[in-house]
């Protein structure tokens, strides 16, 4: 499957949306390249990005999406969103009304996507605590309201970016995983292969990954 140097084992398509301005691309460069620029421009159209991780010894080449948040845009949607897997729904600590139009995102996500696509909130830029405009509380309880995963990072010092994926990466791992099982011990009434495009189950009420309490003052 390409250079041969590594045998993939899946692929899955992860979504990042939100508002512009948030971080999205940020977050992606920091995943995917392990770099931050602080003068990132505004993202025209779509690009993904591409990383491969070892999750249960098993290669999982992670197709990362992200989209400019602007309006103007939104022509993209059923594309953009088609085949995901995993969507990671961002706002802006430092401004509310990122984060009050998470509900909307969410809403078109559940609209075009896949009704099982796992799903982790993400509160990005927590570097700048003194100057946050969402409580954290605020976010969890959505979160938990909406069964989301939840976390807040930092593409800028790079924390919690590399969980936030891992999370929502061995989630869906897990569930095709499960789904493999099921197709293999009920194989004589249905051909497992039809199940290798299908997505997946969302999971429980939001599990918040315990986040790392930042020392400082």
């Amino acid at each position: 499957m390409g250079s041969g140097d590594q045998k993939i084992d899946y692929v899955f398509k992860i979504v990042l949306i939100g508002d512009s301005a948030v971080g999205k691309s940020q977050i992606l460069a920091r995943f995917s390249r392990n770099e931050f620029s602080l003068d990132s421009k505004s993202t025209i159209g779509v690009e993904f990005q591409t990383r491969t991780l070892l999750i249960d010894h098993k290669s999982v080449k992670a197709q990362i999406w992200d989209t400019a948040g602007q309006e103007r845009y939104r022509a993209v949607t059923s594309a953009y969103y088609r085949g995901a897997a995993g969507a990671m729904l961002v706002y802006d600590i430092t401004k509310r009304p990122t984060f009050d139009h998470i509900p909307r995102w969410l809403e078109e996500l559940r609209n075009h996507a896949d009704k099982n696509i796992v799903i982790i909130l993400i509160g990005n830029k927590s570097d700048l605590e003194d100057q946050r405009d969402v409580p954290t509380e605020d976010a969890k309880e959505f979160a938990e309201k909406e069964g989301l995963f939840f976390l807040e990072t930092s593409a800028l010092q790079a924390t919690n970016v590399e969980s936030a994926f891992t999370t929502v990466l061995t989630e869906i791992y897990n569930i095709v995983n499960k789904r493999n099982l099921a197709a293999d011990e009920s194989q004589d009434n249905e051909n497992p292969a039809s199940l290798s495009g299908k997505k997946i189950i969302i999971p429980g009420p939001a599990q918040e990954i315990p986040a790392k309490k930042s020392t400082c003052c």
